[in-house]
């Protein structure tokens, strides 16, 4: 890359920072950035890494996450006007493919699954924006201009234009780049909200349950009164009457028990 175009790349790096960020007031600030430092470093390493030269570019590397704290293996492939927000705890896979104008947040982790080799971290296509904490693993494809939602865990394709969310991440809006119109293709998962529905619905089962034992409880009850009050009373006397082992003194001290 000759110095033209690599100035090129910085200002459309820069240009990225004040396009994404309403807290970027002025170049000053923005010259500040760990991000910006980070992407700079990357682009000389990955310069040197393309060339064979063994060990310095992950000394650059290195170097790199101990004063930003965003790790970038000097083999991953990057676009113009790349934009790390804040970028604390970025981790960016040897084999991962970034386009133009794509935006990470902090946290962000573009990793592999397994210890195969070859190609086995993702490739996020132009103007991708992906959120706080995501996870984007294996070698997939996250389309143009498709969004991530924080906290996702990606492990399939995203087609472009498609906003993902969730564990793992599902579909669940699709936007239209020439309108920027969004449809719904699913409402958005709500954990409590279904966990306040459960207890609901438990609730009204006990409820269900309850009122079936009292009305069986008061059933049993009129039975038994009805059974009692049906006995003759001639019976009744006959009880009453009835010689308690011929001593009713000895009976009521309990001789008749």
């Amino acid at each position: 890359m000759s110095l033209s175009s690599a100035l090129r790349v910085l200002r459309d790096d820069v240009r990225a920072i004040f396009r994404n960020d309403p807290a970027a007031r002025n170049l000053a600030e923005v010259l500040l950035y760990p991000g910006l430092h980070a992407i700079t470093l990357h682009r000389v390493a990955h310069a040197i890494y393309r060339r064979g030269v063994p060990f310095i570019p992950r000394l650059i590397s290195q170097i790199s996450r101990f004063l930003t704290g965003i790790e970038i293996h000097p083999g991953a492939r990057i676009g113009r006007g790349f934009f790390i927000d804040h970028g604390m705890g970025v981790v960016i896979g040897e084999t991962a493919e970034i386009g133009d104008w794509v935006v990470l947040y902090q946290g962000v982790t573009l990793g592999g699954t397994g210890k195969q080799k070859g190609k086995r971290h993702p490739t996020l296509c132009d103007e991708v924006v992906v959120g706080v904490g995501a996870i984007v693993l294996g070698a997939i494809t996250i389309g143009e201009g498709a969004r991530i939602g924080g906290g996702a865990v990606v492990v399939k394709d995203v087609p472009p234009h498609a906003t993902a969310v969730g564990v793992p991440a599902r579909i669940v809006a699709t936007r239209d780049p020439r309108t920027g119109v969004t449809r719904r293709v699913e409402v958005l998962p709500d954990p409590e909200g279904e966990m306040l529905r459960g207890l609901h619905d438990k609730v009204l089962e006990l409820e269900a349950r309850l009122s079936d034992l009292e009305e069986a409880t008061q059933t049993h009850h009129a039975e038994h009164r009805l059974t009692y009050d049906a006995l003759p009373e001639s019976l009744w006397r006959t009880l009453y009457d009835a010689p308690r082992n011929g001593n009713d003194e000895e009976y009521n001290l309990g001789a008749g028990i």
